[in-house]
């Protein structure tokens, strides 16, 4: 700040010096080139200040400092400021400055001299108009005269008017005719090419002009059409001045020539006082620009700290808080910025407690709906998909992600297996009373028929409107439903069957014994017979009977260690006699959790049937095989006999259900029991190439 206040200081004296040197009278005249010399180079100093400071500002401009558009704007408006009124007071000051020494000179002189300079231009204009008016008789006079006979009649004319030259030129400034004085020597001086474009758009052009032996002559073209050749032709004649005229325009211009040597000095003066005015303003211009920069800085820095902490709340960060140095308008906008942070801060802290509280309620929402076993599809009020949970892809067998921005009329088109769900989902909700509904469906997905329970609401949404639809997949209750039904059924028919049994067989067994001594040889034949076929019946009665009840009861199982394909090879040994059977078992051990005798029933049961399937084959085949796959163990029984019957398949596994003529159909619905005692599924197909497959999955026991 000291070296400032020195440099202005030293500023000051510079000016007082220069201002105490200009004029004649001062002691300091003589070294007046001295001071203006120092004050100049101060000049020069003050404007590289100036000037680097403008590129600091200018580079602060360009990286987009903040603050740094605002102190540009400040430095121009203090520039404005400061050069509007300079400017206003040293045009007044030169003004009267220049007044001031032109008072200093008689005026009344220089004006008597330009006047009679006038007078004399005015005496030639004069006469340029008269032989304006000659030149205008000479083309009337020669319009109808042909280029050959031209020459004789501008001599004619020539002698007539008394004039120096008529010369004839065509547009192109070619000589066509001239007539001039005796002197073989003279040459007609060609018009300038300018002045024959010009004459093109007006008539005629007046010059005074100088010869080449300096003498003043009168000079006038003409432009007029030649009646011979109707072409435009140009005619010139030239005048010298008289001689009187012409003198007294000499003396006068001298006089003024003179006059002006004279003023010259005052010129000087004025040169020499305006040089001063000029560098004191400059000085003052440059001074209160370097002033303004700095001044503007000053005020643009507390912008600048709020702008650093106004980026760092853009970041995230509200913990700024800029100290108060002032009580001004700066210093309240401080002030308030600060409040400001604070403020955001806190409502920050509860937004980001907000949308924890949302993201928790949303994910649980979202969790409750993963886990749900129930099926949930959401769509917009344009039948465009929003949502649907894992169980709705599940359940129908999916994937949403195909179908995720078609309308829902398109997804039949997509996967035809949607068609009825489709259908019934936009004929519940075109009814004119569009709110909860409940539809069962039969859907054919990739898992088989299944029987589907959808309902379907209007979603209260504003400014549109939803739809969501739920369904469950009943086919597995359905199918217990009616399991529990055909148990009871088997359980009464067990009871009520068995108990009548054994009396019918003691009684039959007794006639035999009781009468077939008493009778006839072939009348104890008959009776033999009649009562052996009471007693066969009674015990495929009996065989019946175990068999409902061994469907109606649940088995008592006891999970043991077991290793299946020993099981099986243990089961295979009653089959190596049929030539029929193929055994492909995994080289890998196959633990599992089960019950043998359960298990060995189950083999059997599969066993016999695919026996009792090949019996009219041409070439019977059976293979059983078995393999591990993930956590599971696959048992696959094949045959090629005639497989199940499409009217079949779906309900192979319910009681009473057969396609064989002696069969109760008790079997495979016993063997789904206890393979879903034994946590495991079973799956009845037809082979491509014939026959029936049965696919047998148990957990795999790991160790």
């Amino acid at each position: 700040m000291r070296y400032p206040v020195i440099a202005t200081a030293f500023g000051f004296v510079l000016l007082y010096l220069l201002a105490i040197s200009t004029g004649n009278t001062s002691k300091l005249a003589e070294y007046y080139w001295w001071v203006f010399g120092l004050n100049a180079f101060g000049l020069v100093g003050l404007l590289a200040v100036v000037a680097r400071q403008m590129l600091r500002l200018r580079r602060r401009v360009k990286s987009r400092e903040f603050g740094a558009k605002l102190t540009q704007k400040l430095v121009v408006m203090f520039t404005l400021i400061a050069l509007l009124p300079g400017m206003l007071v040293f045009t007044v000051s030169a003004q009267f400055l220049t007044r001031s020494i032109e008072s200093w000179f008689n005026v009344e002189v220089e004006n008597a001299l330009d006047r009679g300079l006038e007078l004399g231009r005015n005496a030639l204009g004069f006469v340029l108009s008269d032989l304006s008016r000659k030149s205008r008789l000479v083309a009337r006079d020669i319009a109808d005269y042909s280029d050959h006979s031209l020459n004789s009649q501008l001599l004619r004319m020539r002698e007539q008017l008394g004039v120096q030259e008529i010369a004839v030129y065509n547009q192109q400034g070619r000589l066509l005719s001239f007539a001039g004085p005796d002197d073989v020597r003279y040459l007609p001086r060609a018009p300038d090419p300018d002045v024959l474009r010009s004459l093109r758009q007006r008539k005629s052009h007046e010059i005074i002009d100088s010869d080449p032996d300096g003498t003043l002559e009168l000079k006038v073209l003409l432009s007029y059409r030649s009646y011979v050749n109707d072409q435009t032709q140009i005619i010139q004649i030239i005048q010298p001045a008289p001689v009187d005229i012409a003198r007294d325009a000499e003396l006068i211009e001298d006089a003024r020539a003179e006059y002006r040597q004279l003023v010259l000095s005052r010129d000087g003066l004025k040169t020499f006082y305006m040089l001063t005015l000029a560098l004191v303003f400059l000085l003052a211009l440059t001074a209160a620009l370097a002033f303004a920069l700095f001044i503007s800085e000053r005020l643009s820095a507390p912008l600048s700290e709020l702008a650093a902490g106004t980026r760092a709340v853009a970041q995230g960060d509200f913990s700024k808080r800029h100290p108060v140095y002032r009580k001004d308008e700066l210093g309240i906008l401080t002030t308030m910025f600060n409040r400001m942070t604070q403020q955001l801060d806190e409502a920050r802290l509860t937004a980001d407690e907000s949308r924890r509280l949302l993201e928790s309620g949303k994910l649980y929402l979202e969790s409750i709906l993963a886990n749900l076993s129930t099926g949930v599809i959401a769509f917009d009020y344009n039948w465009q998909l929003r949502a649907a949970n894992t169980s709705a892809s599940r359940i129908l067998g999916v994937d949403f992600g195909e179908l995720s921005g078609h309308e829902l009329q398109v997804w039949p088109v997509l996967r035809p297996e949607l068609s009825p769900l489709v259908e019934t989902i936009l004929r519940e909700a075109a009814t004119t009373n569009p709110h909860d509904w409940q539809q069962q469906i039969d859907y054919l997905g990739a898992q088989g028929p299944r029987q589907l329970v959808a309902r379907g609401a209007i979603l209260p949404e504003q400014p549109a409107t939803g739809y969501v639809v739920v369904f469950d997949d009943i086919t597995e209750l359905g199918r217990a439903q009616r399991d529990a039904a055909w148990g009871e059924v088997a359980k009464r028919l067990a009871h009520e069957i068995r108990n009548p049994l054994t009396p019918i067989q003691l009684s039959a067994e007794r006639l035999a014994m009781k009468l077939a001594d008493k009778l006839q040889p072939s009348d104890a034949e008959m009776l033999k017979r009649a009562t052996d076929t009471i007693i066969k019946q009674v015990t495929a009665l009996k065989g019946m009977v175990d068999a409902f009840r061994d469907y109606a009861r649940a088995p008592k199982i006891k999970l043991v260690k077991l290793e299946l394909n020993t099981l099986l090879r243990e089961v295979l040994v009653l089959y190596e006699s049929n030539p029929a059977l193929k055994v492909d078992l995994s080289l890998q051990a196959l633990p599992v959790m089960g019950d043998a005798a359960l298990l060995r029933q189950v083999l059997h049961n599969l066993l016999q049937n695919a026996q009792d399937a090949i019996l009219d084959a041409d070439i019977p085949m059976i293979q059983i095989s078995t393999r591990l796959e993930g956590r599971n163990v696959l048992v696959c029984v094949e045959d090629n006999g005639v497989g199940f019957s499409p009217d079949i398949l779906p309900r192979a596994f319910e009681p009473y259900v057969t396609n064989k003529a002696k069969g109760t159909g008790l079997g495979l619905a016993v063997v789904k029991k206890i393979v879903e005692e034994h946590h495991g599924q079973i799956t009845l197909a037809n082979a491509q190439s014939g026959g029936a497959r049965i696919l047998l999955t148990l957990p795999l026991l790991e160790a």
